[in-house]
C-alpha cells in the first residue's frame, strides 16, 4: 500500500519524489494493454462520478468487465470523488443537471419543513443530480480514456525502450 501522508518537513521532497516514482513503476509492471487500461481508468472516473458512496467500485467493476478494461485501475479511478473533491463534483453535477432539465434549484429560503413540500424538492434534486452526473461521468469518462490512452501508450514505449537496453 503506497502512504500518501504529506511529508512533515519541507527536506522530504525526495520521500515524495519517491512515491510518484514507486506509482510509476507499478504502472509499468502492470500487464495490460494501453487500450485496456484506459478502458478502466474510463470506466472508474466515471462511476466516480455518482453519488453512490461505497458504490462506486462495484459500479466501476462491472462496468470493467463487459468492457474488457483493467479491473485494478477501474478501482483506483473512482477515486476521482474523494472527500477532497466531492462537494465541488456534486455540486457541479447538481447545478449541470438543472441546466439540462431547465428546472430552478431548490428555493431553500421559501421551503417549508413540516410539509410533504420537502420530498418532492428531494425527488427532483435527486433526478437533477442524477442526469448531471450521468452527462459529467460520460465526459469525464472519455477525457480520461484519451488522456489515458496516450499516457499507458507512451508508458509502453519507454517499457518496450527499456527492455531493447537491457539486452
Amino acid at each position: 500500500m503506497v502512504n500518501l501522508t504529506p511529508p512533515r518537513k519541507a527536506g522530504h521532497w525526495r520521500l515524495w519524489q519517491r512515491q510518484i516514482r514507486y506509482l510509476y513503476v507499478k504502472l509499468l509492471r502492470l500487464q495490460s494493454s494501453p487500450h485496456a487500461l484506459a478502458r478502466g481508468l474510463a470506466v472508474g472516473s466515471f462511476a466516480g462520478m455518482f453519488p453512490f458512496f461505497g458504490l462506486q467500485t462495484a459500479i466501476a467493476l462491472v462496468l470493467a468487465i463487459p468492457l474488457r478494461g483493467n479491473k485494478i485501475v477501474a478501482a483506483g479511478a473512482t477515486w476521482i470523488s474523494n472527500p477532497f473533491t466531492y462537494v465541488p463534483i456534486y455540486w457541479f453535477n447538481y447545478r449541470l443537471g438543472l441546466l439540462l432539465l431547465q428546472r430552478e434549484g431548490i428555493p431553500f429560503n421559501e421551503l417549508d419543513w413540516q410539509s410533504t413540500e420537502l420530498l418532492k424538492y428531494g425527488g427532483d434534486a435527486a433526478i437533477a443530480l442524477f442526469v448531471g452526473s450521468l452527462v459529467a461521468g460520460i465526459g469525464v469518462g472519455l477525457t480520461a480514456y484519451v488522456f489515458g490512452l496516450r499516457s499507458f501508450t507512451w508508458i509502453a514505449i519507454r517499457k518496450q525502450k527499456s527492455k531493447g537496453r537491457g539486452r
